[in-house]
């Protein structure tokens, strides 16, 4: 059965008050909403909370979805992006104060257990690297403005197409394309700069 139908059909069970079709839809769709919103706040903690909010939402305004108007992941996706932007909304004071050249702490334990455990993986100076790099995408990300990172993130890291991007940011896909585009060239500003301070 295609996704877009186990979908519905999860969905159908949820509205009738099946307890285990909800546990379903959200193991289905938690990890994708959550790195949406961590991409976009920077902390775990941060992050797992406003995926509990959009959780919370979603089983509240389940019936309002329609099937014909559009996926599912648009939806929900719509709805994390309406909640991330009155989070960002609610911080703003509290980001005024804060350096951009602080790195985010709780990025120390945000490491999952799958990298803590030693493995035959490559070599740990090459993990390291990559741990390194990994890190610098993220604050790099994280100091893009708001418009730019959401595009950035539902392309590069969410893989949406741009239809299904304009839709949830209600803007028109060539905005779309124009945000994405300043994004991936601030953000390869913002790296190579980082870069030149290592080296």
């Amino acid at each position: 059965m295609e996704e877009a139908q186990v979908t519905a059909q999860l969905i159908r069970r949820c509205i009738a008050g099946d307890a285990a079709a909800w546990e379903e839809l959200v193991q289905r769709y938690h990890r994708r909403i959550y790195n949406i919103c961590y991409r976009f706040v920077g902390s775990a903690g941060d992050a797992e909370d406003l995926t509990q909010e959009v959780f919370i939402r979603m089983y509240r305004t389940l019936k309002s979805y329609e099937v014909e108007r559009g996926a599912f992941m648009t939806w929900v996706t719509t709805m994390t992006r309406n909640l991330l932007v009155d989070h960002f909304r609610r911080t703003k004071q509290e980001r005024l104060t804060d350096s951009l050249d602080v790195a985010p702490s709780e990025r120390d334990d945000a490491m999952p257990l799958s990298e803590q455990i030693r493995d035959g993986r490559p070599a740990p100076d090459a993990r390291a690297q990559a741990q390194q790099l990994g890190d610098a995408v993220h604050r790099a990300i994280g100091k893009l403005s708001p418009d730019l990172r959401e595009a950035v993130i539902l392309r590069d890291l969410q893989d949406m197409d741009y239809k299904q991007i304009a839709t949830v940011l209600k803007v028109p896909e060539g905005t779309v394309k124009s945000r994405i585009n300043r994004g991936r060239a601030e953000l390869a500003r913002l790296l190579q700069r980082t870069y030149k301070q290592v080296m």
